[in-house]
Formats: C-alpha cells, sequence, structure tokens
C-alpha cells in the first residue's frame, strides 16, 4: 500500500511559512487565555462567595496563596507526565481538568469543596503554564519570538479582561454563574489540540518539510520527545529559575499591596484600584516586544537590566511621591516585561521540545514554590512596622537578585550541553 500523500507546505506556500499551523497557533493562543481566568475571575466577587459558603479568614487567605502553591507543585510533575503520554494529550486532559474544577466549584455547597475544587482548575492550569513553551518550540522553532509574544499578550488579558467582567456578572447572574461561564473558554481550548493529535502525524510531516526550506539557523523538529539529563544540574537552569522567582515576586506584591500603599498615601480606594488596572494593562506593551528582542539578540541581558530599573523607579516613585502615581504606574507596569522575555528564553536556551519541557517545569515549579513568599513576607513586616520602608527592602534584594540570575539565564547556552554529569550534551550519541 502507498503512503499517504502529505502536502509539501512550503513549496506549495513558501511565501506563507505560518500555513499548515494556524490550527496549532489558534490552540496556544485559546490555552493562554485560560491560564489567570480560575484566579482573576474570583477575587472580584470573593465577598459574595464567601458570603454564601462561610468562607473564613483564613480560607480566604489560603485562596490567595493556592494558585502560587498549585503552580509550583503540578507545573514540577508536567515534564514527567509529559514524557509518558505526549505533550498534546497532557494538554487536553490538563485543560478539560481545569474546566471540570471550575464548573463544579461554583455547584458546590461548602466552603472546604471550593477549595478543593479551586485546586483542581488550577491543576489544570500550572500544566498549561508548563506545556505551552515545549510546544512553541515543538511546532513554532522558527518563529518563537512572535509566538511567545502573542501567548504572553493572550494571558496578559486572561488577568485583565475576567475582573472587568465577573461583578457585572454576578449582580445579573449571580456569583456560581460568574464563575461557572468561564469553562466554556477551557472547553474550546481543547478543540483545536484534540484536532492536532487526531491529525498528528500529517501536520509533523508538513511542519518538518516547511523547516527543512527554513533558514540554516533553525533547529529542526525532533523525531520524537527525548529526555535525557538532569536539569537541576544546569546553571542555566538555576539562573532561569531564580530570576523568574524574584520577577514573578515583585509582581505579586504589587498587585497585593500596591492598592494598600496608594490608600495609606491619600488615595480613595476606587483610584487605587484603577492605578492598579493601569499597571495590569501595560503589562501588554512588553509582552509584545521582550520575546522578539529575546530572539534578535544573543545575550539579552540588556532588556533584563531595563526592565528591572523600570521597576525600581516605579516602586520608589510610589514610595517618594505616590501623589504623582501615573509616571510611577507606568513603570510598574512595563517592569513586569522580564516575564515574556523568560519564558522566550526557556525556548531559546533549549535545542528540543523535551528540554524545553524539563526547563519549563523547573523554572516555573522552583520560580513559583519561592516567589509565593514575596506578598506574605511584605505583610508581615507591614503589619509589624506600620509603613513601607521595611517591605521595601525585600523588593530590593529581589531585584539585586534578578539582576544577578538574569545575567546567568541570558549568557548563550544551551540547557542539553550543561545538565549532563559528563560535560557533554545529554542527548548526544553515546558510542
Amino acid at each position: 500500500m502507498p503512503a499517504p500523500h502529505v502536502p509539501d507546505v512550503a513549496s506549495q506556500h513558501p511565501r506563507h511559512p505560518w500555513r499548515g499551523r494556524i490550527l496549532v497557533l489558534v490552540g496556544i493562543l485559546v490555552v493562554a487565555l485560560n491560564l489567570r481566568i480560575a484566579i482573576a475571575s474570583v477575587s472580584p466577587i470573593l465577598d459574595r462567595v464567601g458570603s454564601d459558603l462561610d468562607l473564613t479568614e483564613v480560607q480566604a487567605g489560603l485562596l490567595g496563596t493556592v494558585p502560587v502553591a498549585s503552580f509550583a507543585l503540578f507545573g514540577s510533575v508536567t515534564p514527567a507526565l509529559a514524557r509518558r503520554v505526549g505533550l498534546e494529550p497532557l494538554l487536553v486532559a490538563a485543560m478539560l481538568l481545569s474546566a471540570a474544577g471550575e464548573v463544579v466549584r461554583s455547584t458546590v455547597a461548602t466552603s472546604s469543596a471550593f477549595l478543593g475544587w479551586s485546586v483542581i482548575a488550577l491543576a489544570g492550569m500550572g500544566m498549561g503554564n508548563v506545556l505551552l513553551p515545549p510546544l512553541v518550540k515543538r511546532y513554532f522553532p522558527d518563529r518563537i519570538g512572535p509566538v511567545t509574544a502573542a501567548y504572553s499578550v493572550a494571558m496578559s488579558f486572561s488577568t485583565a479582561v475576567p475582573p472587568l467582567l465577573a461583578v457585572p456578572a454576578a449582580e445579573r447572574l449571580g456569583w456560581r454563574v460568574s464563575l461557572a461561564v468561564w469553562a466554556v473558554l477551557g472547553v474550546l481550548a481543547v478543540v483545536p489540540w484534540v484536532v492536532v493529535v487526531v491529525r498528528s502525524a500529517a501536520a509533523r510531516a508538513a511542519l518538518a518539510d516547511v523547516l527543512r526550506r527554513s533558514p540554516s539557523g533553525t533547529q529542526r523538529l525532533e523525531s520524537r520527545h527525548r529526555h535525557a539529563g538532569r536539569v537541576w544540574r544546569s546553571p542555566l537552569a538555576w539562573g532561569l529559575a531564580v530570576a523568574f522567582a524574584m520577577n514573578s515576586l515583585n509582581s505579586y506584591v504589587v498587585f497585593a499591596w500596591l492598592p494598600r500603599l496608594l490608600v495609606d498615601a491619600g488615595h480613595d480606594p476606587a483610584a487605587a484600584g484603577s492605578w492598579l488596572a493601569l499597571v495590569g494593562f501595560l503589562g501588554l506593551v512588553p509582552s509584545l516586544v521582550a520575546p522578539p528582542l529575546g530572539v534578535r539578540l544573543r545575550n539579552p541581558y540588556v532588556v533584563v537590566v531595563v526592565f528591572v530599573a523600570l521597576y525600581v523607579v516605579g516602586w520608589s516613585g510610589m514610595l517618594v511621591a505616590p501623589e504623582h502615581a501615573l509616571p510611577w504606574s507606568v513603570g510598574l507596569g512595563l517592569g513586569v516585561g522580564t516575564f515574556p522575555l523568560l519564558l522566550a528564553l526557556i525556548n531559546l536556551r533549549t535545542r528540543t521540545s523535551a528540554g524545553a519541557s524539563s526547563l519549563s517545569g523547573f523554572t516555573q515549579g522552583v520560580g513559583y514554590a519561592i516567589s509565593g513568599a514575596g506578598p506574605v513576607l511584605v505583610g508581615v513586616l507591614y503589619g509589624a512596622t506600620g509603613g513601607w520602608t521595611a517591605p521595601s527592602g525585600v523588593l530590593a534584594v529581589s531585584s539585586a537578585v534578578l539582576l544577578v540570575a538574569g545575567w546567568v539565564a541570558c549568557r548563550p547556552a544551551m540547557l542539553e550541553d550543561t545538565w549532563s554529569p559528563r560535560g557533554r550534551p545529554a542527548d548526544a550519541p553515546s558510542g
């Protein structure tokens, strides 16, 4: 029986390198739109949820720490699961798990059940966080910058849009519907990936042909999801993980405590919320700019320095002259740009999707585990001192650590050259 014919995508459409991969791109973007919804849709209506389910103060506090803990825990185990079942099937399972968690938690009658099903929803999102970089590596090794930028923007929308709609939806339809309706997006995210899994053989053959005809510097599509080496042996991995942790710590502190700082300085709560919203929306700008810069620059450390400087100026301005919140909000909003750059580096510093999966899981597992302590530590220091000087010391130290770790992460090197115990690439032939 003759082999099935696979269209020559590159030869038929030489000027359309995206042809044949649009479905995968749509799948990546819709998944990215889901990755913060389970968090962002709850906080604006937490008082309504708490009133109906009798949430205690401790349980309400747990809702603030569960996302980071879930991202760290489930992100850490994702690479091992991906090696067993594959990137695409695991992503399908993760999105279905997340959607199920969102639906069921909107129907429960107790606070403990709400917390439990929130963990389930966040587990799927934590796995999705880790799976997207290696999927970009697998399907878009020649378009890492623009695709990473696109899904970083989608993640920003998944943070910014639900809070704007949650309260009106809860007022008209009730908080249960306001939370459950977002599961529709999770189900929609599954559809393109089911098609990709079903058509994987033909799709990957066509993609391999596109990459075969691409510029010589483009990394080729590996035949299978190979894995070797130990990621924690790599200085590159530790640099990336610590940089990710410090960047996330700063971001979480801003979103948790900036409104309180502004209210203490004399702003009314509505104005403080507006400045925080501006910070969130400004994050769209570095999401578009940072990944392409990471691709163009052999060593993008200067980009890290610029973003950290913007953050430091923004936070310092909020402390010294909080009455002029506009320029400082701009600095804080743009200063988060290290995050999309680090996402791009996960792919730029690996040769294979297996390497990207391992590096993504390690970076985000370690990063979220450390960063979750930031808002708590700032809260403890603020409560103990009654001011913002001591909490700002935490942010100053974390910014300095970010600069050092960013230097290690940005150096031109490949994970696969640094994670082998004997100094040879872990995926090199053994003999």
